[in-house]
């Protein structure tokens, strides 16, 4: 993907989070982490078993190992904010989703590589130290997710959008 794209991506994610944030409040986020079943079942899932079910079919059907690696690859990346969208659209736990994107996203900073490395080393045969770099992939989270859900739901809480008549007022939302 050229510069130009990945600029035109990141800004349309952005304005798509600081939409979702004007849907947040932070009671929604209180309530996660005061209840933090969900997040534990979303991470153990997204981060443990989805790579050891991938390991597992890969094992059992006969793939190339480039495939076999990029299957890997996929299993080991988080879902991003366009998996935050299709939440909002579901009418599902948005604020829920935000906090695994952006909690799984750092978190997988640590386990790509592993993951990355292990399977180059059982498919190819390969010993490559695939690092991240950890300073670049915080700052694209917090300008694609962190900041624009926070700046949505700063503009809710102070009402500014009722004001300019595109959220309706209290009590009818």
């Amino acid at each position: 993907m050229d510069s130009t794209s990945a600029i035109i991506l990141g800004i349309s994610l952005a304005i798509i989070m600081l939409g979702m944030g004007l849907s947040l409040v932070a009671d929604d986020f209180k309530r996660i982490f005061l209840q933090p079943k969900a997040i534990i079942i979303g991470l153990v899932n997204q981060l443990i078993l989805l790579p050891i079910i991938a390991f597992i079919l890969v094992l059992l059907i006969p793939l190339q190992p480039e495939i076999a690696v990029g299957v890997m690859i996929l299993a080991a990346c988080p879902g991003g904010p366009t998996s935050n969208l299709i939440s909002h659209l579901a009418k599902a736990d948005t604020a829920l989703s935000v906090t695994l994107t952006a909690l799984s996203s750092f978190i997988t900073i640590l386990t790509i590589p592993f993951i990355i490395n292990f399977s180059l080393e059982q498919f190819l045969n390969e010993s490559n130290m695939i690092q991240l770099n950890i300073l670049d992939t915080f700052q694209k989270i917090l300008i694609i997710i962190i900041i624009p859900v926070t700046i949505g739901m700063i503009i809710r809480k102070h009402k500014h959008l009722e004001v300019l008549g595109i959220l309706p007022h209290e009590g009818r939302i």
